[in-house]
Parts: C-alpha cells; structure tokens; sequence
C-alpha cells in the first residue's frame, strides 16, 4: 500500500485528539469520568443498532420510542453502579433502581402500539445490547467506585480512583499496540477467520508483553504488581475476544468500520470493543479475588 502523508496526518491529529480528550475524561474527577462513558455508551448503542439494521432489517420496525428509549434504559443501568459521590441536588443517581426492569416489562407494549408489531427477536436483540454495551459501563464507573474512599458521611475521596479503570485501559492499549508491533514482524499464523490481519504471534506477544509493560509501571508506581499483572493478562485475553466479536458483527453487516467519528480509525464500537468484554471480566476478578 502506497505512503499517504494525508491519511497518516489525519489518523495522527485524531489520534491526538482522542488521547487527550480520554485522559481528560479519566483523570479530572468521578463526574468527568462519568461523562466520557455515558458518551461512549450512546456511540456504541447508535452503531450497534445500525449494524443489527443491516444484518436483521426487520430490527429497523422497531417504534423510535424502542429505539431511544432502551439507550435511556442502558444509561440508567450505568447510574445504578455509581455511589453516593455521585448526587446531584440531593439526588443520588443508583436510586435509580428498577427503572430499567420496568421499562423493559412494557417494551413489548410500547412496540406493539406503536408499530401495530411486536418480534421477540427485536426485544431480544436490544436485551442483549443491555447486557454487551451498557452493563459493561456500568461496571467501569463501578471500577472506579470501588476505588473511592469513604472519608465519613457523604464525603468521598477519589485521589487513587482512577488506578482500576485506567489500568484496565492502559492494558488493552498496550496489548492492541504490542500485538500490532509484534504481528507485524513476525505474524505467520492467522488466529481467526473473522480477523484475518490478527496473528496468533501478534496476540501471544502483545498479551505478554502488556502483562510485563503493565506489570513493571505498577511496581514503578509502587502499586501491586501481581493485581496490575493479572488485570493486563485478562483485559488481553478478553479484549481480544470481543475484538472479534465485534468483527465479527461488523462482517454480518457487511461493512468495514461500526461508524466514522473517528476520521482514520472508525467508530465508538472500533475504538471499544475490546473494553466491553474485558471490563466484565475484570471487574469479576476484582469483585471475586481481589476483594
């Protein structure tokens, strides 16, 4: 393929600009942090119902209420794993509740009235885009919760907060880069039909690596070696996973990319989909082992 500066220019200052705009989100405060993930989570809703149209086209008579309405649903949910650092005008946001189940309980209903149409299977579908996209950022903003500290009353201190999530992230990052690296110079065997470019010498080395890189900055940083350690072998594991699965999705649709609002490196479900599946898995582990 021929060197296009333009191309490379665009990718980098988008690069750039997502870098900074993701660090900001994660380092600032539990409020920004909440913010970046419930814009990521509305991204990662309209591009999945957008690939679910193309590969299903009955899922477009879904009412438009459906439409919106299970993303509030799936917002919701990502209330329900805040604390109580998360209040606004005396309002604490996981008051929320059964919100979502009662929601849920007239979606049929809502379907029905409205498109004189109700298929199970697209109930069925946006169920699951609950538990494959929203209940994964709920467990991010959870990530960050357990690490705030409860100075007394309602008074939290989130100065180490950041340490999971951005471990997590930090993770699947260095994975995603190492295994680009090292697949690119000695990729060989192909790990998978849905993603030909993935090698199984790319992702060995990326994971590997990643559990070193990530191990040794927490030692650095005096954190715990074998936690942070163990976080990057998992978010490599499972964040290759859900790379292919969202390929996968992608090759049913017939497209190349989940969206474009990332000129040169496509859309919110390109950008997150490693995390939607490694961040269940590591909050598991922390919930399960750790705790």
């Amino acid at each position: 393929m021929a060197f296009n500066k333009a191309v490379l220019k665009t990718r980098t200052l988008t690069a750039i600009v997502f870098a900074a705009v993701m660090l900001t989100g994660l380092l600032w405060n539990h409020w920004t942090f909440f913010i970046l993930f419930s814009i990521i989570h509305m991204g990662c809703w309209i591009e999945y119902q957008k690939l679910l149209s193309l590969i299903d086209p009955n899922y477009k008579q879904k009412s438009t209420i459906h439409s919106y309405g299970i993303i509030v649903v799936g917002w919701s949910l990502m209330w329900f794993f805040t604390n109580g650092a998360f209040e606004i005008v005396g309002f604490r946001l996981y008051t929320v509740g059964w919100w979502p189940l009662i929601f849920l309980t007239i979606l049929p209903l809502i379907d029905w009235l409205f498109v004189r149409k109700a298929l199970p299977k697209n109930i069925a579908y946006s169920i699951f885009g609950l538990i494959y996209i929203s209940l994964p950022w709920g467990l991010m903003i959870n990530l960050r919760c357990l690490g705030m500290i409860q100075k007394g009353g309602d008074s939290y201190s989130d100065f180490f907060a950041f340490a999971l999530p951005c471990t997590l992230i930090f993770s699947i990052w260095i994975n995603d880069t190492m295994a680009y690296v090292v697949g690119s110079f000695m990729g060989k065997t192909p790990l998978s039909k849905i993603s030909p470019k993935k090698t199984w010498e790319g992702t060995i080395g990326g994971a590997v690596l990643a559990v070193l890189i990530v191990g040794l900055i927490a030692k650095s940083l005096d954190m715990d070696f074998l936690k942070a350690s163990v976080i990057a072998l998992i978010a490599s594991v499972a964040g290759t996973m859900g790379d292919l699965f969202e390929s996968k999705l992608k090759r049913l649709a017939g497209v190349k990319d989940s969206g474009n609002f990332m000129p040169g490196h496509g859309g919110f479900l390109d950008r997150f989909d490693s995390l939607l599946i490694a961040t269940p898995m590591v909050w598991l582990y922390i919930k399960l082992v750790v705790q």
